[in-house]
C-alpha cells in the first residue's frame, strides 16, 4: 500500500516543491539573522516562518488552482499586515519598529516568489533587502546627525523670556518652527519644531538646562 502511495506522487514536482520551500526558509533565516544581530522585536524564528508560511500558501493557491491569484495574493499580504503592525510602538516620542515591520512585509513578497517558482527574483530580492538593512545603515545615521528634528516644549515665566529662545536656535544655526503656544497663571509655554545637526541639538540642550529664564522643557 505504502509502494502505491510513493508511486502515485510526482516526484519531480515534489522535488522541485521542496526546493521552493527549502529556499523560502534559507531566506527567511538569512533575514532574520541579521534582525537578531540587531536585537529587533522580529528576529530568526519570526522571518522563517513568515518566509515559509507565505511560501506553502502560494504553493497551494497553485496547485489548487485558485480562479484569482491576486485575491490569494491580497490576503496573504493583509495578514502580514497585521504581523507588522505588531512590531510598531512608540518610546520616548518615537515610533519604533516600522523598519521591522516592513522588512517582515518585504520577506512575505520574496517567500511568495519563491513559492511561484521565481528562485531568482526571491534570491535577487533577499539582496536587496539585505542591502538595504546593512549597507545603507551609515548612510541613515548621517542623514540623521545632520538633519536630526526634535519637537522641543520650553516654559518660561512670560513670553518675553520665551523670545530669548529664538536667539539659542540661531546661536546653535538651527532651524525652528513655531508650532504653538499656552500659557498658565505660572508660566508661559511654546512649542518649537527644532532641525539641525545632533551636536548643535545637546548644545541648545545644555544651555536650556542651566538657563536662568527656562523654567522647564522636554523633547
Amino acid at each position: 500500500m505504502l509502494h502505491n502511495m510513493i508511486q502515485g506522487f510526482d516526484m519531480p514536482t515534489m522535488l522541485q516543491e521542496l526546493l521552493m520551500v527549502c529556499v523560502a526558509i534559507l531566506i527567511g533565516a538569512v533575514i532574520g539573522t541579521e534582525r537578531e544581530y540587531s536585537n529587533k522585536s522580529a528576529g530568526l524564528r519570526t522571518f522563517i516562518l513568515v518566509s515559509f508560511g507565505s511560501c506553502v500558501f502560494t504553493i497551494l493557491s497553485i496547485k489548487i488552482g485558485v480562479s484569482n491569484p491576486d485575491r490569494l495574493a491580497a490576503n496573504i499580504i493583509t495578514g502580514i499586515g497585521f504581523l507588522g503592525a505588531g512590531v510598531i510602538f512608540k518610546d520616548n516620542n518615537k515610533i519604533e519598529g516600522i523598519t521591522t515591520a516592513t522588512t517582515i512585509w518585504a520577506t512575505a513578497s520574496v517567500g511568495m516568489s519563491a513559492g511561484s517558482g521565481h528562485i531568482y527574483m526571491a534570491l535577487a530580492g533577499t539582496l536587496v533587502i539585505l542591502v538595504i538593512l546593512k549597507l545603507l545603515l551609515p548612510l541613515q545615521a548621517y542623514i540623521d546627525n545632520h538633519h536630526k528634528i526634535r519637537e522641543y516644549h520650553i516654559a518660561t515665566a512670560t513670553p518675553a523670556d520665551a523670545d530669548e529662545c529664538i536667539a539659542l536656535f540661531k546661536q546653535y544655526q538651527l532651524k525652528y518652527f513655531l508650532l504653538g503656544e499656552d500659557s498658565s497663571p505660572v508660566s508661559f509655554s511654546r512649542t518649537w519644531l527644532i532641525t539641525g545637526n545632533i551636536k548643535n541639538h545637546e548644545q541648545l540642550i545644555a544651555n536650556l538646562i542651566h538657563h536662568p529664564k527656562v523654567i522647564s522643557y522636554r523633547f
